[in-house]
């Protein structure tokens, strides 16, 4: 079984909403149903402006060694169907958006100077999801996918939001820390919802980390 990367349109996005759909569920431990909460969102999203979407999915290919890493591949009909596991994406933050607004709140609390505030949030690439299937993690499917995601990206930075854990002991938090996030706000509630969250950020572009 080979691993490759490819690009989702917002065409191919909608035909493998579901399976995306399952990966996110699995991968966060929600119940079964959430799908159904979380598909028209995850459908506004890819209408907005510099959207861009990464899947891995896996092929049998008896001449690749077991274990090799992801490839890439750009999409095509002959795995358009291939098994999904895992799945990244994200687009240009706006300041129609909740979530920036949410974050602006958070930072003008926090204390930050309006100057800083504008530099940080005036150019930037949120990376909204980001989720590998439980038997594909540990495979370093995370970081591909984070690597294709953001390259060749315009923008000044990027943001995400993580839930905090004790410890930041988990695989995402590596991951972050890893590619170089740093904190921006932590322990931030979004207005709604009960879970503390942190909004980690680095600079673009996206050069290569120490493993």
């Amino acid at each position: 079984m080979t691993m490759y990367l490819i690009d989702l349109s917002p065409q191919d996005m909608a035909r493998r909403l579901r399976d995306a759909l399952s990966v996110y569920v699995d991968a966060m431990r929600y119940p079964r149903g959430t799908e159904e909460q979380r598909a028209s969102m995850w459908l506004e999203h890819s209408r907005r402006n510099g959207w861009k979407a990464v899947a891995a999915v896996c092929v049998d290919d008896p001449s690749e060694p077991h274990g090799a890493g992801p490839a890439d591949l750009d999409s095509g009909t002959d795995i358009a169907d291939a098994p999904l596991l895992g799945v990244a994406y994200g687009y240009c933050g706006a300041p129609d958006q909740w979530w920036q607004q949410q974050v602006i709140h958070g930072l003008r609390r926090g204390g930050m100077l309006p100057a800083e505030i504008d530099r940080l949030m005036s150019s930037y690439f949120e990376l909204t999801e980001l989720h590998i299937h439980p038997r594909a993690q540990g495979q370093g499917l995370g970081e591909a996918l984070a690597r294709r995601l953001l390259s060749d990206r315009t923008e000044a930075n990027v943001l995400l939001s993580t839930p905090e854990i004790n410890g930041e002991a988990n695989r995402a938090w590596r991951l972050y820390r890893r590619l170089g996030f740093a904190d921006v706000i932590r322990d931030y509630h979004f207005a709604g919802d009960p879970r503390s969250f942190a909004i980690l950020g680095r600079g673009l572009p996206l050069e290569h980390s120490a493993e």
